[in-house]
């Protein structure tokens, strides 16, 4: 997986968090006209959920769903303009039309798909618990009585209420940042943080943590989301489709999902 700076990426993302929704606001009022000779595509995102999206210490956007934004919008020649937002609030803006897509490591559920419809998915990680590296916790059994932590509005929020209620007992501490998250874990304040494998992934490895697989997990893959109804569904697909063939997507999963 590259290499991400996590402790840049954490103290960005707090600093960020009230900037995120000044910047929000901001743009309430999508943008219709053109700049240049290109036609804005205006994009929501959650940037704090690297390998995926997060700001780079100069804070700019990065990571894998960022590239595959650019990449989409150049081939359809779109000038692409991305909004920062909580992930909870990224359906609400594709319903009231305030932005034309999301890449935001989103997966594709028929829940989301009720409000919203989806490309072809383009990943699929799986899900992992992340625990401190002397924790005893290394099941889904050990996690009874503790405190697990989740990002509010995730398919893990969803799919830790499952595992409590069909398999074993704990609280649940849901948040509204990833990082955060990782920042209640490591002070203690939650036993282990629930997480996108790919992500979790990278923050075990750049923190010197531990953790284990979800085996109860069958979520759906990663899909970009559109408003109901939109035309550029199809436009995207045949985009994916295309970088799928010729390599390109595997290329951008080379330089930010695969170990190094």
């Amino acid at each position: 997986m590259k290499k991400w700076n996590l402790i840049g990426s954490l103290a960005l993302g707090t600093m960020l968090l009230a900037a995120c929704g000044d910047d929000s606001a901001k743009n309430t009022e999508k943008e219709t006209g053109e700049s240049g000779d290109k036609k804005m595509l205006e994009m929501a995102t959650s940037a704090d959920f690297p390998p995926f999206e997060s700001r780079n210490t100069a804070g700019e956007f990065e990571g894998f769903d960022i590239d595959l934004a650019n990449y989409i919008a150049d081939e359809l020649g779109y000038e692409l303009k991305i909004q920062d937002m909580k992930f909870d609030g990224l359906i609400g803006a594709l319903q009231n039309d305030r932005v034309d897509m999301v890449l935001s490591g989103m997966s594709a559920t028929d829940k989301r798909k009720e409000n919203v419809d989806f490309s072809t998915e383009y990943n699929h990680s799986g899900e992992m618990f992340i625990t401190l590296k002397d924790s005893k916790l290394q099941s889904i059994e050990d996690l009874k009585g503790t405190t697990l932590g989740v990002q509010l509005g995730t398919i893990q929020e969803d799919g830790a209420k499952k595992i409590k209620a069909d398999t074993v007992d704990f609280e649940i501490k849901a948040v509204d940042n990833a990082n955060v998250l990782i920042q209640e874990l490591m002070s203690n304040r939650i036993d282990a943080a629930y997480m996108d494998k790919a992500v979790a992934q990278g923050y075990i490895a750049e923190q010197d943590l531990a953790g284990f697989d979800d085996p109860t997990s069958s979520s759906p893959g990663m899909g970009i989301a559109f408003p109901k109804g939109s035309d550029l569904v199809e436009e995207v697909n045949a985009v994916l489709k295309e970088a799928e063939e010729s390599g390109k997507l595997q290329e951008l999963k080379d330089k930010w999902l695969t170990e190094e």
